[in-house]
C-alpha cells in the first residue's frame, strides 16, 4: 500500500483490524437469516463492535484529536481542527441481508477540510485511498475517473429514494425517467461509499443522493478529487445541516448532469 502518511497508517490499520472481526460477523449472517429473531440486532452490535475497534486504534494514536462516527456520535468534539469521520459500516442494509456490497469508511478532517481518507471494502478486499495532493489510489495502482464526456455514454449510480423523504413520490418517480431523459443506464448499490470510489476508479461515471450523513461521504470527497473528479453538494440549507445533497462526477458530465436532475425536478 502506498501510504504516505503516518495518518494514512493509522487510518489503514484501523480498518484492518476492525475489519477481521466484521468479515466473521458477515458470515454469521447466513445463518440468522432463517431465525427467528432474525439479524438486525446481531447487525447493530456488528457495527458498534467495528466503530469501537476503529476508534481505540485512532485515540492510541491521537488522543486528544475530535471523531465523528455513526454509531457513538462526537469524541473530543471540541477539537474541530483535527478530526476523524467515521462510518464502520456502509452499506448496513447490504449487510443485513448478506449482500457482499459494504464497507469501512474513515476520513481525517483539518480545519474544516478532508485532507485523507480510506474506503475498505473487507470481502473483495479492495482498498481505496486519498491523500490531498498526493492522488487517489486502489490497492497498489493509482486511479483516475473515466473520461466520457457525454451523459447518454456514461453509466450513472444513485443512492436512488429515501423512503423517510419529504419528496419520497416525486423523487421516485424521477429517478425512473432519468435513465429515459439521459439514455444512459443508471444503477443503485446501496452504499454511497463504495459508489464515490466506483466513480474515482472510473467503473461508474456519475453518483448522486440526497440527504446523506456527512460519515458516509467523508473519506470519498478526498478520493474522488484527488482521482480528479469533482464534488458539489447541492442547495444544502433546504435540508438539515449534519445531511448532504451531493453531486459527484467525473467532472466532464457535471453540468450536463446537473442540469438534468434539475430539469426533472429531483433534488
Amino acid at each position: 500500500m502506498r501510504l504516505n502518511s503516518p495518518r494514512m497508517t493509522v487510518i489503514y490499520n484501523a480498518c484492518m483490524k476492525a475489519s477481521k472481526s466484521l468479515i466473521r460477523d458477515f458470515g454469521e449472517i447466513e445463518k440468522l437469516q432463517v431465525s427467528a429473531k432474525g439479524p438486525a440486532d446481531f447487525v447493530t452490535t456488528a457495527d458498534k463492535r467495528t466503530e469501537k475497534i476503529i476508534i481505540e486504534e485512532l485515540l492510541k494514536a491521537h488522543p486528544d484529536y475530535g471523531i465523528l462516527s455513526e454509531e457513538i456520535g462526537e469524541i473530543n468534539k471540541e477539537n474541530k481542527d483535527h478530526r476523524w469521520i467515521i462510518d464502520p459500516i456502509d452499506g448496513t442494509l447490504n449487510f443485513l441481508n448478506g449482500i457482499p456490497h459494504f464497507a469501512i469508511s474513515v476520513g481525517y478532517e483539518e480545519k474544516g477540510e478532508i485532507v485523507c481518507g480510506l474506503i475498505f471494502d473487507p470481502i473483495k478486499n479492495e482498498t481505496f485511498f486519498a491523500e490531498k495532493g498526493s492522488g487517489a489510489f486502489f490497492n497498489n495502482s493509482r486511479i483516475r475517473v473515466s473520461k466520457k464526456n457525454k451523459l447518454k455514454n456514461s453509466i450513472l449510480v444513485t443512492g436512488g429514494p429515501k423512503f423517510n423523504s419529504s419528496k419520497k413520490n416525486d423523487i421516485f418517480q424521477e429517478y425512473i425517467k432519468i435513465s429515459n431523459l439521459v439514455d444512459a443506464p443508471v444503477r443503485k448499490f446501496g452504499s454511497a461509499a463504495l459508489g464515490m470510489s466506483y466513480v474515482a476508479a472510473g467503473r461508474f461515471d456519475a453518483y448522486w443522493e440526497w440527504e446523506l450523513n456527512y460519515w458516509d461521504i467523508a473519506a470519498g470527497i478526498v478520493i474522488l478529487k484527488e482521482a480528479g473528479g469533482f464534488i458539489e453538494f447541492i442547495e444544502p440549507g433546504t435540508i438539515n445541516s449534519t445531511k448532504r445533497n451531493i453531486l459527484a462526477t467525473n467532472s466532464s458530465i457535471q453540468d450536463e448532469l446537473k442540469a438534468a436532475l434539475i430539469k426533472k425536478n429531483i433534488e
